[in-house]
């Protein structure tokens, strides 16, 4: 069976479908919802979900059944990146940005997803893309016109006038605002509904300045608490997540009052946010990788030297409370922002999170049942059990050893259909 696979994919075949059970075994399997490695697990794959998990002692497999063997790998849930942006072109940024358009990022949208999936991420949360684009994407994802993980977007993230989510780029003549800027708390509560008209899954704005963004302090509190209360109040109201960029203490501290789902990069987080985050659940997606390729091959790729300086000031306090609020045990999320930096090497991010105070289960939950149940689909996505999808990756190896194998994952199947073998 492996033979065939391998010779059909070869040949130019993206995905194999399989008519009929498939049983699918290898040396061990990763299994997040216990927190320990299964060996010898046999899986039961019927259409686009998992039927039955057992062992080679429990589940025989019938004479002449499809039968995928991978010996000599571990098998892992298919792993969920929350913090994307698969219309980006990493080698793109600063003024080089206002040469693509917004058909060019659809397409660009289009490769990015099917790379995204080879590399073994079989959901993403895209938070953030001009003119719907990533609404698209997704949708032609799912009609299976396009191969590409499982999408939750948030279309243009929303922020106020001059602030990150704002194109500051351009002298004022040029008339230039970006779609999802709003000021005070009723155009909030208007933006949210445009964007939901328009069909996004989720909301996404910018609490506070950024790294990547002109004339932004990082640390600057850019919502008044008035503004992001409104704005969650009308998002949860419409059953929509949220999740607020947030750098500085402040603007994290407030979002976390007003109620949103996750913090994007967290970087400056204090002790009283992590308290809160604690006490509310909220979620923290911080990027711990990005900041070494936006400072080797930042300058190179067009960003703006007042970026590379804020990404200095940035990084390495962003791993510090990184490693405080893991110690702490908040509700962690695997976010790379991938688009900043190349999509494809999403899953380095996993090695900085061991390295800066995570366990490799630790990490692997964090990429995969946490960021499940973040979005309020642990009952489909986010571990190898019976019912899930079967969205499954193969490593060859022990990531529990090495978490960095990961970075080259030798299988994946999303929802039953296989898109590549060893």
């Amino acid at each position: 069976m492996n033979k065939i696979l391998t010779a059909l994919l070869a040949l130019g075949f993206t995905s194999l479908t399989f008519a009929q059970t498939l049983y699918l075994t290898a040396d061990a399997m990763v299994d997040v919802a216990a927190g320990r490695l299964v060996q010898n697990p046999v899986l039961v794959i019927q259409n686009d979900r998992i039927e039955r998990v057992g062992t080679a002692g429990e589940i025989g497999i019938p004479q002449g059944a499809n039968h995928l063997d991978l010996s000599g790998h571990t098998l892992v849930p298919g792993l969920i990146d929350t913090h994307t942006h698969l219309n980006a072109d990493a080698t793109v940024h600063g003024y080089g940005r206002f040469a693509v358009s917004t058909p060019r990022a659809a397409i660009t949208g289009v490769l990015n997803a099917q790379v995204t999936l080879m590399a073994g991420v079989t959901t993403v949360r895209n938070v953030g893309a001009a003119g719907f684009v990533d609404t698209a994407l997704r949708d032609a994802i799912n009609e299976g016109d396009v191969i590409g993980p499982r999408m939750f977007v948030s279309g243009p993230s929303i922020g106020v006038t001059g602030g990150h989510c704002d194109n500051n780029l351009l002298p004022y003549e040029w008339g230039v605002t970006s779609q999802g800027v709003a000021d005070g708390p009723w155009q909030m509560r208007q933006k949210v509904r445009e964007n939901l008209k328009y069909g996004v899954d989720m909301i996404k704005f910018c609490a506070t300045g950024g790294v990547l963004s002109k004339g932004t302090e990082v640390g600057v509190q850019q919502f008044t608490f008035e503004e992001m209360e409104a704005l969650v109040d009308e998002a949860h109201r419409l059953g929509l997540l949220v999740a607020a960029h947030a750098h500085g203490t402040d603007g994290i501290n407030d979002a976390i009052r007003a109620g949103v789902d996750t913090i994007e990069h967290a970087s400056f987080i204090d002790d009283a946010g992590i308290r809160m985050a604690l006490s509310q659940g909220t979620y923290l997606s911080m990027d711990i990788y990005v900041t070494e390729y936006i400072l080797g091959e930042g300058e190179a790729a067009g960003m703006l030297q007042e970026s590379l300086d804020k990404e200095l000031l940035v990084g390495g306090v962003q791993r510090e409370n990184f490693t405080k609020a893991v110690r702490q045990g908040v509700n962690m999320v695997m976010g790379t922002d991938a688009g900043v930096y190349p999509h494809g090497d999403n899953l380095k991010q996993l090695a900085r999170m061991v390295q800066f105070g995570m366990s490799p289960m630790q990490a692997l939950q964090a990429a995969s049942i946490n960021g499940a149940t973040m979005l309020h689909q642990q009952e489909n996505i986010g571990s190898l059990q019976a019912g899930r999808y079967a969205d499954i990756i193969a490593v060859a190896g022990n990531p529990l050893e090495d978490i960095s194998i990961l970075e080259q994952v030798a299988f994946v199947m999303k929802g039953g259909v296989v898109h590549k073998t060893p």
